[in-house]
């Protein structure tokens, strides 16, 4: 029976598990682990979807402060001196989240029961470059590869990739999203080097998905309204899971 080797996927995601905790606790700008940048530059190419298959019509949510909503100019990214740091972003460099739905947008910002929440619609322009990260394997088919060895080093990265995508999901207490997400920041700003307009991911607090651009004029904010919170859900489950 022919079974596709593991080796590579096993020594792509141990590279990966050592970058990422070299970059959290030991050096942030210059590490000393290399991954193969190449390759992940070639994955992300596979990763690469058409524009037409990205919703033009987005969502961002932000809590309103005070009697007044929120201005257009108000719901784009934030100035440079006051971007804080994302899932995507390091602080100071701003990107643009984006929500699929209204509900996916609001529980982003994770509010309080009454509070309000004001919503402006977004709609991004068609040629968008974007890599989807949200479920490697349905979005990459090893058997349209030219070859069997391409088709048995691309089923070794699979796993690979669904490690970077769940980078993007990973749920983070916000006290330690300074740290924890430097790991997505450094992986956002290759696939920003490479080329593309921003990355999907899915939702770490719905059943939604997140658009990150890195250049927020590549979307245009149109009509802003206004949500009262009405119920916040919490799951709970054992540690550990």
């Amino acid at each position: 029976m022919f079974r596709p080797t593991a080796a590579g996927s096993v020594d792509a995601l141990d590279l990966w598990q050592k970058l990422r905790d070299e970059l959290m606790y030991q050096n942030r700008f210059f590490p000393d682990v290399k991954i193969d940048f190449d390759r992940l530059g070639d994955l992300l190419f596979y990763l690469k979807i058409s524009p037409d298959e990205v919703p033009s019509l987005w969502y961002r949510a932000r809590i309103q402060i005070g009697d007044a909503p929120f201005s257009a100019a108000e719901m784009s990214a934030p100035p440079k001196r006051t971007a804080s740091h994302g899932r995507a972003n390091p602080a100071g460099i701003p990107y643009l989240y984006l929500g699929s739905t209204p509900a996916t947008a609001v529980s982003e910002i994770r509010p309080h029961t009454g509070e309000i929440a004001c919503m402006a619609e977004f709609i991004t322009q068609p040629d968008l470059k974007v890599v989807d990260l949200r479920r490697p394997r349905k979005t990459v088919s090893p058997f349209l590869l030219p070859d069997a060895t391409d088709i048995v080093r691309m089923r070794s990265d699979l796993p690979f990739l669904e490690r970077l995508g769940e980078e993007l999901t990973r749920p983070v207490l916000p006290n330690a999203a300074a740290i924890d997400y430097t790991p997505s920041q450094y992986l956002c700003e290759f696939i920003k080097k490479r080329g593309f307009d921003g990355v999907l991911y899915r939702s770490s607090v719905s059943a939604g998905i997140n658009l990150a651009l890195f250049n927020p004029s590549r979307a245009r904010v149109g009509n802003v309204s206004q949500a009262r919170v009405t119920r916040v859900s919490i799951d709970v489950g054992p540690v550990g899971e």
